[in-house]
């Protein structure tokens, strides 16, 4: 009898590999969201508690439509991405502007928060492995546990602006100063790589937000006071050549090793 090979279909991930550019339109996207969020509730003057209605609605409708669909898109996981960044903005804001807690406790009140999607997650799966995700109910953990480390690190990223008095520059190297050290730890494997990208993905937030902050501040408040719609539209524009360039290099890397 003849041998017939099998092939197996490979296992699909539904989020994105974890790469260098990755990271950087990971922090394209927080920077995105920052100026979004803030042109929502600033500039067309909607105010928190529209703002975070509107934000909140269509990251509900995108995470369902990314949930529900059965193969990865990477245009959609990035595009939902940037809308738990601009509801995390909007959820930072409103805690503190509206609700009147101060970033202190809102950053408290949040990685509180994390921490508890993280360990439900961990209960459930008795594992916080990212990739690859291929479950439904783990790609929600998934997701639950972003929204909340993005919110996290908008506040975080305020806390260093407006109580402790960081310029947007110094807090942007604030956060990059920790992001290197989760590199040079990563490397040296002296932790875990699971531990190393929850940090670094909470603080890619703040770094992408001083960022955001910096290019639409006021030059008095030392911004560049670019108005927050042209910012938007430049970070988008960066953050899309970067994913087309980088899906191209994917989809060569799997013909060659097919």
């Amino acid at each position: 009898m003849p041998n017939i090979a099998t092939r197996v279909s490979p296992v699909i991930s539904k989020v994105a590999k974890v790469t260098l550019s990755f990271w950087i339109m990971k922090v394209l996207a927080t920077t995105l969201g920052e100026t979004t969020g803030d042109y929502i509730s600033m500039t067309l003057n909607l105010g928190y508690y529209i703002g975070l209605a509107i934000t909140f609605c269509a990251l509900l409708a995108i995470l369902f439509i990314q949930i529900a669909s059965r193969d990865y898109h990477p245009l959609l996981f990035w595009i939902a991405i940037i809308a738990t960044t601009t509801a995390g903005t909007e959820i930072s804001d409103f805690m503190d502007r509206s609700l009147g807690l101060g970033y202190l406790a809102g950053t408290g009140l949040l990685l509180f928060g994390l921490l508890a999607s993280l360990a439900i997650w961990y209960y459930r799966d008795r594992s916080l492995r990212i990739y690859p995700i291929t479950r439904k109910d783990t790609e929600i953990m998934f997701w639950i546990a972003v929204l909340f480390s993005n919110s996290l690190g908008t506040a975080f990223g305020d806390f260093l602006v407006d109580n402790l008095g960081l310029s947007f520059i110094h807090g942007a190297l604030v956060t990059a100063a920790v992001i290197a050290f989760v590199g040079v730890l990563h490397y040296s494997r002296a932790v875990n790589d699971v531990v190393l990208f929850w940090i670094a993905f909470i603080f890619t937030r703040p770094f992408g937000a001083t960022f955001g902050d910096f290019l639409t501040k006021p030059i008095s408040s030392g911004g560049l006071n670019i108005p927050r719609g042209y910012a938007s539209l430049i970070t988008l524009g960066l953050l899309l050549a970067i994913l087309y360039v980088s899906s191209r290099w994917i989809d060569r890397d799997d013909r060659e090793n097919a």
